[in-house]
């Protein structure tokens, strides 16, 4: 018998938006210092909230987590925002970076992922892998188009307001070709 339990959807959404809510707040009341101190607290509590109730941990939160603490901490300590500005442009390079490399060696990295909740034919993974690469270097020149030349405020409230209405909408023009490419499992009655 498992120790895992299936997370509710709505909980799943506030331990991934909560952090970045509470950062713009923090921001927005007190400073993008504040802000960082607080968004680094925050997000390491959703992650144990989600390992306690899921009894795992998922690649990209673990991967957001060290980043954030990374480039928070350097924010911190010397006293400049840009490290934080800088966290998201790496991230979405990283994972851009990741998933063609894994087509690159063959490895799909997506339907490892997702698998559990899709099944597609392998070329349909490498096309929807491309699509998502390709999104997350798009958001990463975009995250250095607006914290170069938007004000701090500015930049994180499209961190907050603009990244995840994107990243909803992409997933939601990609629905289609996911439907498209669809494998229906067979069902097979046991018989006795």
């Amino acid at each position: 018998m498992s120790d895992k339990r299936p997370m509710n959807p709505f909980l799943r959404l506030a331990l991934d938006l909560g952090p970045l809510i509470i950062f713009f707040i923090a921001n927005t009341k007190f400073d993008i210092f504040t802000a960082t101190a607080t968004f680094m607290v925050v997000i390491t509590l959703a992650i144990i909230v989600g390992f306690a109730i899921e009894r795992k941990f998922s690649p990209m939160p673990l991967v957001t987590l060290a980043l954030v603490l990374v480039f928070g901490g350097l924010t911190l300590w010397l006293e400049n925002e840009i490290f934080i500005k800088l966290k998201p442009t790496i991230l979405y390079l990283m994972f851009a970076g990741v998933l063609w490399g894994g087509l690159f060696f063959g490895r799909i990295f997506l339907k490892y992922l997702l698998a559990q909740n899709v099944k597609m034919p392998d070329v349909a993974w490498r096309i929807l892998t491309r699509r998502w690469a390709l999104f997350f270097l798009a958001l990463a020149v975009v995250n250095e188009i607006v914290w170069r030349n938007f004000s701090t405020d500015t930049w994180v409230a499209f961190k907050v307001w603009g990244v995840f209405p994107l990243t909803l909408l992409f997933v939601l023009t990609q629905t289609p070709f996911i439907a498209r490419n669809q494998i229906e499992e067979e069902t097979t009655a046991a018989v006795e």
